[in-house]
């Protein structure tokens, strides 16, 4: 293994732009849920004439889609990522919009028969009610309470009321009190494992909301730790946790149900 200085500066001047995460390879390692969202997502995709894809990234994962329906648009916050869907999405002719927090969907009532996501920073679900034609569904794959809080509270310190945060239930219940109905709930905890300290820059400098205002100098000591753990042959295990979640917006017909997630 290189000396600790080489792996971080080599982290550091790495691109963590888009939702990409190729350059992790052979650094560490995440299980995935069990469900298969991108696989699932393109069924979705193929079986609906039109669709919006929220916080979309880079485009990394919609992009896996063989095929779009007739009206497809994304939206995504961050300019670099959505200069990136665009170059990626543009030429199949995806409509990438950027939007604020806080300031509501760019879409008129009832424009998409499906409204997607994979790991939305915070659903609007009175927006993703207004947008969702009558019969329509939301389905999405979320980032779930305390997901790699073992990383994250190695730098911070513990959190006990953070971890609450991003409950399935308690975002389920949000989503009904929007007018939703939830049709389907599956969650997963996941393995993560990193190998050497430039993984654990890299991840923390793309996903800056785990340690806001990291930088390498700043915990020095603390990555000098899991460097020294690591180079022991000791591995950082953290666990990842998502939720599958799909609501329909009822139709005027009595009864109506929503898609059966698959079990």
């Amino acid at each position: 293994m290189r000396d600790f200085e080489s792996l971080v500066a080599e982290a550091e001047e790495a691109d963590v732009n888009g939702w990409g995460f190729g350059w992790l390879e052979g650094r560490a390692t995440e299980e995935r849920p069990p469900w298969g969202f991108a696989k699932l997502l393109a069924g979705r995709l193929a079986a609906v004439r039109s669709a919006l894809d929220l916080d979309t990234g880079g485009g990394e994962v919609l992009s896996e889609a063989a095929r779009f329906p007739e009206v497809m648009a994304a939206t995504e916050g961050w300019p670099p990522n959505a200069q990136k869907a665009r170059e990626l999405l543009g030429p199949r002719g995806v409509e990438i919009v950027e939007t604020t927090a806080g300031s509501g969907l760019p879409f008129p009532d009832g424009s998409f028969e499906l409204v997607t996501a994979r790991h939305p920073v915070s659903p609007d679900w009175a927006e993703i009610h207004r947008v969702l034609a009558p019969g329509g569904h939301y389905f999405a794959q979320h980032v779930g309470p305390a997901s790699a809080f073992e990383l994250i509270e190695h730098f911070l310190g513990p959190l006990p009321e953070e971890r609450k945060g991003r409950d399935p239930h308690s975002e389920a219940a949000a989503a009904e009190a929007a007018g939703l109905t939830i049709t389907g709930l599956q969650t997963a905890r996941s393995r993560m494992e990193f190998f050497d300290v430039g993984a654990v820059v890299w991840i923390l400098r793309k996903c800056v909301w785990w340690v806001p205002g990291f930088t390498p100098e700043g915990y020095e000591e603390k990555l000098r730790e899991l460097d020294h753990r690591m180079r022991a042959g000791q591995p950082f295990v953290a666990h990842s946790t998502r939720h599958l979640i799909e609501a329909g917006k009822l139709t005027a017909a009595p009864g109506h149900q929503g898609l059966p997630l698959p079990s």
